[in-house]
């Protein structure tokens, strides 16, 4: 059997190749994807050799992709619970039509309401209930989420959810502000605009935003977080901060005021038991399942397009010279059948 997938040959070069589907071990299920969600920061960072990337370590090629859903389409020996044709969040997968999957580390989708698409973002909102979760927001205490792409519209969804009031947003684009809005934000700013820190302190009541998820991944970002965070406030890292280009006076912004720097990358979570403020993958993606059944989480505004896999050439064009790219992008594997 055939697969097709994604790779970066080279900085700002992608092509969509073939390769042979080994076969299955024992305790392995092979997934047919029907969509696959890029991941634009991460995914750029790498197209380009940012520093601190898997193609600054390990050179290309370099296959992208993490995040999607699909359907079984084999099942290996000693394996109870799965049936072919079962869908399942498809996480740590590549781009790639097939994915071949220990059966134990897949989450099934079992509510039929949930469609394929909406349910292929589960594993990069994960990331973002990583992000609030580490704050351990209570009832009532002001946030502010830094930073508008995916990550961070799912973090604002997540952290007003989770009992934060007002809840405010940042984002230098317009559009992504106008979506913050729509989403349930109470205030929105553009970062450059004039007395930003004291509009933030005036928002959230007068001290500051007592929890700050800064999802941009930008060094002056995080600074800015530190100047208009309360006192005793906690500011979780969700963005990978890749380029330390801007100076920080940690005795003055953190040390003196008692602030709670958070580190929030996905690799810190517990593997097997969930811990409070710290979940494992599976059970975020049954919290995102259950949240998309119950209505209580808008994606679809999040996806800018959809685009068959053969296009990838021309995605990654564009995300390679583009810094602020499209929200959301889909991939529909769909298109290659």
């Amino acid at each position: 059997m055939i697969c097709s997938r994604i790779v970066f040959e080279a900085a700002g070069k992608a092509a969509l190749k073939q390769c042979d589907i080994p076969p299955l071990k024992p305790g392995e299920v092979l997934l047919e994807n029907e969509f696959t969600v890029v991941s634009a920061g991460t995914e750029r960072a790498n197209l380009v050799r940012l520093p601190n990337t898997g193609t600054t370590e390990k050179g290309f090629p370099f296959y992208p992709g993490y995040c999607g859903a699909g359907r079984v389409a084999a099942i290996g020996e000693n394996i109870t619970g799965w049936n072919i044709g079962d869908r399942a969040v498809v996480q740590w997968g590549g781009h790639s039509s097939h994915t071949i999957k220990q059966a134990r580390d897949i989450v099934k989708i079992e509510d039929d309401s949930i469609d394929l698409m909406d349910a292929s973002f589960a594993h990069i909102a994960s990331f973002a209930f990583l992000g609030v979760r580490r704050l351990r927001i209570e009832l009532g205490e002001a946030a502010m989420i830094v930073g508008q792409g995916i990550l961070g519209v799912f973090a604002l969804q997540f952290a007003g959810l989770s009992g934060a009031i007002p809840v405010l947003a940042s984002d230098f684009d317009p559009a992504r502000r106008a979506l913050a809005e729509r989403l349930g934000a109470t205030r929105v700013f553009s970062p450059d605009e004039g007395r930003i820190v004291e509009k933030v302190k005036e928002a959230s009541g007068g001290d500051g935003p007592n929890a700050i998820v800064e999802v941009t991944g930008s060094a002056t970002a995080l600074r800015q977080a530190l100047e208009y965070v309360a006192f005793g406030g906690r500011i979780s890292l969700l963005g990978c901060t890749r380029v330390s280009d801007t100076p920080i006076d940690f005795y003055k912004y953190v040390h003196r005021r008692g602030i709670s720097l958070v580190g929030a990358h996905t690799m810190t979570r517990p593997k097997q038991e969930s811990a409070p403020g710290r979940w494992t993958e599976q059970d975020d993606y049954r919290t995102y399942l259950k949240l998309l059944a119950a209505g209580k989480l808008q994606v679809r505004p999040l996806i800018s397009q959809v685009a068959s896999p053969a296009e990838a050439p021309q995605v990654y064009a564009m995300l390679a010279e583009n810094r602020n790219p499209p929200l959301g992008i889909v991939f529909d594997w769909r298109k290659l059948r």
